[in-house]
C-alpha cells in the first residue's frame, strides 16, 4: 500500500500523465534513494543564496508542465558557478513555455549511468541498467532483469555490460561504489513494484555514481 505522500503525488499528477521532476525526486527520496541538495524557487535571490552556500557549481532546470524532455528545449544548464551566469540563465529559463519554477541543485561529478523501469504487459515490472547520460541511445549498452532485484541480479547486470570496466574502474580510474549502486537498484526495484498499478515507465538518467555515492540527478515518471 502506498504511503499518503506518494499517493498524493500520483493523484495530483494523473491529469498531466507524468510526474514533475521535483516530485519524482521527492518520491525517490522517500524510499531512501539519494538525490542532490536543491532548492525549487521562482526567486533569483533564493537561487543566488543557494549558489553562494554550495561548495560546487550548480545546475538550473526549468520546471514546466509543458516540458517533458528538458534537453530538447534547452531547459537544463550545467556548470553554473557565478552570480552573472546564474542570473542570465535564470532569466532565460523563466521565459520558457509554462515555466513555473526553477530547480537549482548541486552539480555532481562522476560516472553517469541510467536506471529505469518499464511495466511490461507480459512480465510486469522490468528494470533497465546501463551506461547513461545524453549518449545513452547511441551506446545502447544496457541490461534488463525482472523486478524485484536481488544482490546477485545487480552484479550480473553490471557484468553483462560491454563497458563494465567503467563501472568497476580501469587504468587507474576509480569505479563506482558497488555497494551504493546495488542498494539503489534494489530499493528502486521494490519501489516500482509498489507503484506497478500506477506507472508506465520510470527513467533515472543520469544517476551520477562516485566512489562514495550514487545520486539521482534526473528523474521522470510516466503514469498509466
Amino acid at each position: 500500500m502506498l504511503s499518503k505522500d506518494i499517493d498524493t503525488i500520483i493523484e495530483n499528477h494523473k491529469p498531466l500523465g507524468w510526474v514533475l521532476e521535483p516530485d519524482a525526486k521527492a518520491l525517490m527520496k522517500s524510499h531512501g534513494l539519494d538525490i542532490p541538495d536543491f532548492v525549487l524557487t521562482d526567486s533569483f535571490r533564493e537561487a543566488e543564496s543557494f549558489l553562494k552556500q554550495s561548495d560546487c557549481p550548480v545546475v538550473a532546470k526549468a520546471v514546466s508542465k509543458q516540458i517533458l524532455h528538458k534537453t530538447e528545449h534547452q531547459a537544463v544548464v550545467t556548470g553554473i558557478s557565478s552570480k552573472e551566469h546564474l542570473k542570465k540563465e535564470f532569466t532565460r529559463l523563466k521565459k520558457l513555455t509554462g515555466c513555473e519554477n526553477i530547480l537549482i541543485e548541486k552539480m555532481i561529478q562522476g560516472i553517469e549511468v541510467i536506471v529505469g523501469a518499464k511495466n511490461d504487459s507480459q512480465f510486469g515490472q522490468v528494470i533497465v541498467f546501463g551506461i547513461g547520460g545524453t549518449s545513452v541511445e547511441i551506446y545502447n549498452d544496457t541490461a534488463i532483469r525482472m523486478a524485484p532485484l536481488k544482490n546477485s541480479d545487480v552484479i550480473s547486470m553490471v557484468e553483462s555490460l560491454k563497458a563494465k570496466e567503467i563501472i568497476f574502474g580501469y587504468r587507474g580510474k576509480e569505479g563506482v561504489n558497488i555497494e551504493s549502486l546495488t542498494n539503489l537498484l534494489m530499493k528502486f526495484s521494490h519501489l516500482v513494484m509498489e507503484l506497478e498499478k500506477h506507472i508506465e515507465s520510470v527513467d533515472l538518467n543520469p544517476v551520477i555514481c562516485t566512489k562514495d555515492r550514487c545520486i539521482i540527478a534526473d528523474a521522470r515518471i510516466i503514469l498509466q
